[in-house]
C-alpha cells in the first residue's frame, strides 16, 4: 500500500490535543485512522466524547476503521481564508463505511475541486502538522474521476 502521509504546501492550524482527543490526531503516524468504539453497543462515537451516543456506556477506546469512506456533501471555496492557502479547496462531509451516519468534516484533496461529487468514494490520507496527522480524504484508488 502507498503511504498516507502527504505533504501540503501550507500551514494548518494546529489542533490542540487532549487526553480524549490524542488518539485521534496521532492516529496518522501509523497511516491508520481511529475512531471511538463503544464496547457495550459496538457503535463507533465520533467526536470523541466521553460517553456513547447510543447506549450511554462509558466503555470506550480507539479502534482502527478502514478510511474508506463517501462524500455525503461538499464545498468548493472560493475565498482566501489563509493568506499559504491557495483557493479553489473543497471543505466536505464524509461518511466512513463503517457506520450510517459516521461523519468527519474534512478536505477532499488529490484532485481538481471541480471532480468532487456526492457519493464519490474516497479514503483517508494525513498531512503531518506539528504533533497532529489532520485526516484528509483523496479519491479512492481505481475510483478517480
Amino acid at each position: 500500500m502507498p503511504s498516507r502521509i502527504i505533504s501540503e504546501p501550507f500551514r494548518r492550524t494546529t489542533p490542540a490535543l487532549t487526553g480524549r482527543n490524542e488518539f485521534f490526531w496521532t492516529s496518522g503516524a501509523h497511516g491508520v485512522l481511529r475512531i471511538l468504539l463503544c464496547g457495550n453497543c459496538a457503535s463507533y462515537v465520533h467526536p470523541p466524547g466521553p460517553v456513547c451516543n447510543r447506549c450511554a456506556s462509558h466503555d470506550l477506546a480507539p479502534a482502527p476503521v478502514s478510511g474508506r469512506a463517501v462524500v455525503f456533501s461538499y464545498s468548493i471555496n472560493e475565498y482566501r481564508w489563509m493568506p499559504e492557502l491557495e483557493p479553489p479547496y473543497v471543505v466536505a462531509e464524509v461518511d466512513l463505511v463503517e457506520q450510517d451516519g459516521l461523519r468527519l468534516q474534512t478536505n477532499i484533496v488529490g484532485c481538481e475541486p471541480s471532480v468532487v461529487r456526492i457519493g464519490m468514494e474516497v479514503e483517508v490520507v494525513f498531512a503531518k502538522h506539528g504533533d497532529a496527522y489532520v485526516p484528509l480524504f483523496a479519491p479512492a484508488q481505481g475510483k478517480a474521476p
